[in-house]
């Protein structure tokens, strides 16, 4: 910013959800997985951490802080909503209808991050904002609705998706 004098706010922000996410995303890959009556799969035991934060939230975010930042600041995004993935793929299918444990655990990825966290306080504080989506529950029901009512937006690209990973042996 210094060098050329570009005008300009930085925004990092923690693991989005939410309706039209990719169906190679976590959660999205679950909750499709179970409408097709697959069962989903987790990795290792399901305690890596993420701070979960509604799609909707991250873009009213980002306009406050274009609307309010200062100029050379950087905003973390976030909505307080660490989950480890153990309680998010138990939460969906709970929210969809079927045991809380069923799905298979799998090896976990090398290199798998344990936690990702934000502290959102200066956004909060220094801009007013506050997610619509402090409820991760409503927010999950929300979303499975979402994609149990588009299937036919995200089917060809989970078709796509599936292949490619069976055809890696995943």
């Amino acid at each position: 910013m210094r060098s050329f004098g570009v005008q300009a706010t930085i925004s990092n922000c923690s693991n989005n959800y939410g309706p039209y996410q990719h169906v190679e995303k976590f959660i999205p890959r679950q909750i499709t997985n179970v409408i097709r009556g697959i069962r989903p799969k987790l990795y290792g035991a399901g305690l890596n951490v993420r701070d979960w934060i509604h799609a909707d939230d991250h873009s009213s975010a980002v306009l406050t802080i274009l609307d309010k930042g200062r100029i050379g600041e950087t905003y973390l995004i976030g909505a307080d909503g660490e989950k480890d993935n153990k309680a998010v793929i138990e939460l969906i299918l709970t929210q969809m209808g079927r045991d809380a444990d069923a799905y298979d655990h799998v090896t976990d990825r090398a290199g798998h991050d344990l936690r990702y966290a934000i502290d959102s306080t200066k956004l909060r504080e220094e801009l007013g904002w506050l997610p619509r989506y402090q409820d991760f529950e409503a927010g999950l029901a929300a979303t499975i609705d979402w994609y149990r009512a588009n299937e036919a937006w995200w089917a060809p690209a989970k078709d796509a998706t599936e292949a490619f990973y069976a055809s890696k042996g995943q």
